[in-house]
């Protein structure tokens, strides 16, 4: 919600400068996102009046102009606008001015000719616009006034970052409702007095969905000036708002909304075939609305219609067809409350919002409906002239506002602070919420305003705010901390953070909504888990894998230049609605060289065992088996899943080259994903003796085929389970002359110990005996 800090003072006028109001309304719970000044600082500027304008002697584009100024004489100014012409009244920056941008005016010769000031634009000023030339005044603008005090540009622009429970803070009186409760300053609402029909003229309404829209009100304008101007005023209120002029008419109902909150409409009344009904369109209806996109409607949307068509989507925008237009002269003015429920969802089905369908489908005031109408006629009889018909309007049942009820005693346990029944009655009288005391309980009925008070924490959050957080004392606790049990067989999955940022990894953090895309490309995950009301298209489904996320942050550190990434993230995935379905992963992504660039290492591309190193670290002290996998995002070949105690629990690779390419990735980068639930869960540590005695190594060299993994030889060592073996590694891999195509010699260390005796040489034979016979069984032979 953007407004003109001055058109709130004219509501309320608290004590307060703009810093104050705004941290004022921020800690209200109504942040204050900007604060901006309505214009930038210049000085010297004046309203003038072109008094004559001559051609330049020396110049074909310049002119010779005289200005008044409100001095006794005028002035001479040397002036370049193509629109500047005798009897305007312009902005002229005197000798002395100093304008935007470091720019200060002095008295010059231009091509000869003496020039005492300059006649300004908008964008000279700062306030650009859409005019080639000088900015034009109205014609009554008072000759000598400076232009700041002319056009009040010592405004500040607020613009609040409003949460969905505060609807009623989306106009100036709601704004000012809050301000006036806060500071205790004295309201100065707006005077809306019904208006006298000054003829009969009356278009029926119906409610065919009473349910969807119980309160409809309208009412017929004869005879209006469509060509009218919108006031100076007016356009200037809404253009600090953010809304354009746009003409007379709906000027105003942009600026009821914005005064008052309540969406309005007008409907040119000779266009109209019968009455107004409010109804649920018939399923493959159309319609085209004001943005002239055509829509086919489904059975669940509202739309607002006569006896022959739809005229309007109901709550966000009106059709084309019944539109006010040039030389319309009769108009309906239509003011409705639709239900939230209804209007929730409708704009992000049919692509586009509106400031309509914001504020109905938080909820407004239904108690407003007929006031707004009168505020609107009164504005349209003054601007645009004509005769108001009388209002009609149609109801069905109204939003209940059921009583809460607030205990005293609950108030001081909450907040921590004492207050009596009576000064929580006052705070809530601020409020203008209506209040009764029995005993220890309050019992408060929400106004029609208030949506967002249902329950009894939400009038303890009222007195909160009312109160001021700053003035709820801190104190320390005066319960003893007790220090938690710790599970030994367990560790905090903070511990896996930190883990990944002493290997010098970064925590990525990334929507759990992403495209359909990414599940098909790095899950291959044709049935994602679908949103019915999506953020935005290209976050329709749930996410299965982490690794979307992650490579989308990759091509954003790659457009910023980066040349080294390397990201985890640790989140929930979806692989369906099911609490069970939906495990906690952490992810990672190495890409770039392997260690940062400096003079002392040569550039290295990370590879897959760079990556694997990391992964161990995460299952350490635990041992992982990798074992070759073909995953739809990685690499054939390159990719592996990992597996603990025979368990799968993850996968690691380097990602698909189609990918890469089709990406815009560059080389590939290498990921990993593994399960929390595995890495959180350790085992037991237990105690065990260091032996004082030597370690026995002997080396194996096995000839084996190409396609025999060391994993596989070294399962069949472990499965031995012989208690002197405490270690086999490869530490060599040979190919090459000696050993047959199609095969190579894996050498690996053996390290033997007993913790009570020194080993004999038979018992040593006898250990390795067992593993070449292992061996062979899998496959290998001793190299000879």
């Amino acid at each position: 919600m953007k407004f003109s800090e001055q058109w709130l003072r004219s509501w309320v006028n608290p004590a307060l400068n703009s810093e104050q109001l705004a941290h004022l309304l921020t800690m209200a719970g109504l942040e204050v996102e900007e604060n901006d000044p309505a214009a930038p600082e210049f000085t010297q500027v004046f309203v003038a009046e072109v008094l004559s304008v001559t051609k330049h002697e020396n110049a074909d584009k310049l002119n010779v102009c005289s200005v008044n100024v409100g001095e006794a004489e005028p002035l001479q100014i040397v002036c370049g606008a193509p629109n500047v012409a005798p009897g305007i009244k312009v902005p002229c920056a005197r000798v002395g001015a100093a304008l935007p941008g470091d720019f200060n005016i002095k008295k010059a010769k231009v091509r000869g000719v003496e020039s005492f000031g300059m006649l300004c634009s908008g964008d000279e000023l700062g306030m650009p616009s859409d005019v080639d030339g000088l900015m034009i005044l109205p014609s009554d603008a008072p000759v000598g006034m400076p232009i700041r005090e002319y056009l009040q540009l010592d405004d500040r622009l607020l613009t609040l970052k409003l949460t969905p429970n505060r609807t009623d803070c989306l106009s100036i009186k709601g704004i000012a409702r809050e301000v006036a409760a806060l500071t205790d300053a004295v309201l100065n609402p707006v005077e809306i007095n019904a208006v006298v029909p000054a003829c009969d003229d009356v278009i029926a309404v119906a409610l065919n969905a009473g349910a969807a829209c119980p309160r409809y009100a309208g009412r017929v304008i004869k005879n209006v000036n469509q060509a009218a101007d919108t006031p100076d005023w007016m356009k200037q209120r809404l253009e600090r708002s953010g809304l354009r002029s746009i003409s007379a008419i709906v000027d105003v109902t942009n600026y009821v909304l914005l005064e008052l909150g309540q969406p309005m409409h007008a409907f040119d009344a000779d266009k109209l075939q019968g009455g107004i009904q409010a109804r649920f369109a018939q399923q493959g209806e159309k319609i085209t609305l004001l943005n002239e996109k055509e829509l086919t409607l489904d059975a669940d949307m509202l739309v607002i219609a006569d006896e022959a068509q739809p005229l309007a989507l109901a709550g966000i925008m009106g059709g084309l067809a019944s539109s006010v237009v040039a030389g319309t002269q009769n108009i309906f003015l239509e003011s409705a409350f639709f239900a939230p429920a209804t209007i929730a969802g409708r704009s992000r089905r049919v692509g586009f919002s509106s400031d309509s369908s914001h504020r109905f489908e938080r909820g407004i005031d239904f108690a407003n409906v007929v006031n707004a109408l009168e505020r609107a006629t009164q504005l349209i009889l003054e601007i645009c002239g004509g005769e108001a018909g009388p209002v009609t309007e149609a109801k069905a049942e109204l939003p209940a506002r059921p009583a809460v009820t607030l205990r005293v005693s609950r108030v001081a346990k909450v907040l921590g602070i004492q207050l009596s029944a009576d000064e929580i009655l006052a705070l809530l009288a601020r409020l203008a919420l209506p209040t009764s005391l029995a005993g220890d309980v309050i019992t408060v009925t929400p106004p029609s305003f208030r949506f967002d008070i249902e329950i009894e924490e939400d009038l303890i959050e009222e007195i909160a705010r009312l109160f001021g957080y700053d003035n709820i004392p801190v104190a320390p606790s005066a319960s003893r901390q007790v220090m938690l049990p710790q599970q030994g067989d367990r560790r905090e999955k903070a511990a896996l953070k930190s883990i990944m940022v002493a290997r010098d990894y970064f925590e990525a953090i990334s929507y759990a909504f992403v495209e359909e895309k990414w599940e098909a490309d790095f899950a291959g995950n044709i049935s994602p888990v679908k949103l019915l009301n999506p953020i935005a298209s290209q976050m329709s489904v749930m996410r299965s894998s982490l690794f979307g996320g992650l490579i989308s942050a990759l091509q954003g550190n790659q457009k910023r230049k980066q040349e080294r990434v390397r990201l985890f993230e640790l989140a929930r995935v979806f692989n369906g609605t099911a609490a069970d379905a939906q495990p906690e992963k952490i992810a990672g992504l190495a890409w770039g060289h392997r260690s940062a660039e400096q003079w002392g290492v040569a550039k290295q591309y990370v590879d897959f065992y760079d990556v694997k190193a990391d992964v161990e670290a995460l299952l350490a002290p635990r041992k992982a088996d990798f074992r070759r996998v073909d995953h739809p995002a990685l690499h054939p070949g390159r990719a592996a899943e990992v597996l603990l105690n025979g368990i799968v629990v993850g996968v690691i690779g380097e990602l698909h080259p189609k990918w890469v390419q089709s990406y815009d990735l560059g080389t590939a980068p290498v990921l990993f994903e593994l399960d929390v639930e595995a890495l959180v869960s350790v085992e037991t540590l237990t105690a065990k003796p260091v032996s004082k005695l030597q370690v026995v190594r002997r080396d194996l060299a096995l000839l084996a085929d190409e396609s025999l993994s060391v994993a596989t030889l070294q399962a069949a060592f472990a499965k031995l389970k012989n208690p002197l073996l405490i270690a086999s590694e490869v530490f060599d891999v040979y190919r090459g002359k000696g050993v047959p195509e199609g095969k190579k010699s894996l050498a690996f260390k053996m390290l033997m110990q007993d913790t009570h005796k020194t080993l004999t040489d038979e018992e040593v034979d006898a250990v390795v005996a067992d593993m070449i016979r292992a061996a062979e069984a899998s496959g290998a032979t001793l190299r000879v």
